[in-house]
């Protein structure tokens, strides 16, 4: 096989490549950098600079690769940016869909992991969530994630192409510390900043029905999601499908549970204080996996405590490299 894989020199994007390759899978990236980093990218994986909003230049890249399937990243994720910017974040996340869509279709390339999103459940009814649970998304960003799911599907049968929608839940940790996630919008990277600035760290709620007031997430470590996507394409090499899957690490922790984690690994106390809780925000929400575990034969490897000491080694490793602060370590104080 070879796949492109769009928006692959970013944070998912770039573990998937790494894994991919690791199985001796060709591949070739699609991205416009504007999050990317090519610096995440092995030397020898081809690199196309551009939109794959551009169904011309994404059929390029197909024929001109001889690409037989296609592994859909690129988008933007944020919930609260998609209510501020609904247009665009429609135009990123089922425009983009519907011009790759259109090219695979004029191709014949009938193969395509597609990266969706939990935010596609809501505020689910139970704390675990299945995948045939209703799909009632809060922001602008679940409804896209939803409206291409159904694209998705809906060109599947008009055109005859295979496809798995692979519902991600909270990527964490990092393969590699060039791997590692730069956001500044997730769990850790926020925590890992508040080591370095002596800034808390504000937990939204302290009241919710969880076992310690804060909200409980499922937290999958970025490389049990990276061979998701690649047992995913096996499966579409070795049959037609059409099937979506939770991606995540089936046990759910809370913020604090997290901070207390970070404390563990770091040795350094995290400044964190309560906030108030998020309008809609569920208690809890985690991964039912049993779907994806008899189908695709995958469970995750990683724990919370791995997943928090790669990212560390990342977030560190990144910053000692451009001279940046080391964290805010407390005073020691004579008793």
């Amino acid at each position: 096989m070879t796949w492109l894989v769009t928006g692959g020199a970013g944070y998912i994007g770039a573990h998937v490549v790494a894994d991919l390759l690791a199985a001796d899978e060709r591949v070739v990236v699609l991205d416009d950098l504007s999050t990317g980093d090519p610096a995440r990218l092995a030397p020898h994986v081809p690199l196309v600079v551009g939109d794959a909003g551009n169904p011309a230049l994404v059929r390029h890249t197909l024929l001109d690769h001889g690409v037989t399937g296609v592994m859909h990243l690129a988008g933007s994720k944020s919930a609260p940016e998609s209510l501020h910017r609904p247009i665009w974040y429609y135009q990123q996340n089922v425009g983009v869909v519907a011009a790759v869509l259109d090219a695979m279709a004029a191709t014949g390339v009938a193969r395509l992991v597609f990266s969706s999103s939990a935010a596609v459940y809501g505020v689910p009814g139970t704390p675990t969530v299945a995948e045939d649970a209703p799909t009632r998304p809060l922001s602008p960003y679940g409804r896209t994630k939803l409206a291409a799911e159904e694209l998705v599907a809906a060109a599947g049968l008009a055109h005859g192409i295979s496809w798995v929608a692979l519902r991600y839940f909270n990527a964490v940790g990092a393969a590699e510390p060039h791997l590692g996630d730069r956001g500044r919008t997730n769990l850790l990277p926020l925590t890992f900043d508040a080591l370095s600035t002596g800034a808390p760290v504000i937990v939204a709620g302290t009241d919710l029905p969880t076992i310690d007031g804060s909200g409980v997430r499922d937290y999958v470590h970025v490389a049990d999601l990276a061979d998701a996507h690649r047992r995913a394409g096996m499966r579409l090499a070795a049959r037609p499908g059409a099937d979506v899957y939770n991606v995540g690490a089936g046990e759910g922790h809370s913020v604090w549970e997290v901070i207390r984690a970070v404390t563990d690994v770091t040795g350094i106390p995290v400044p964190a204080r309560s906030g108030p809780p998020r309008p809609g925000d569920a208690p809890a929400v985690v991964a039912a996996i049993n779907r994806i575990t008899a189908d695709l034969g995958w469970r995750p490897d990683h724990s919370l405590h791995d997943s928090v000491r790669s990212a560390w080694q990342a977030w560190t490793t990144t910053r000692s490299r451009r001279g940046q602060p080391e964290p805010v370590r407390p005073h020691a104080q004579s008793r």
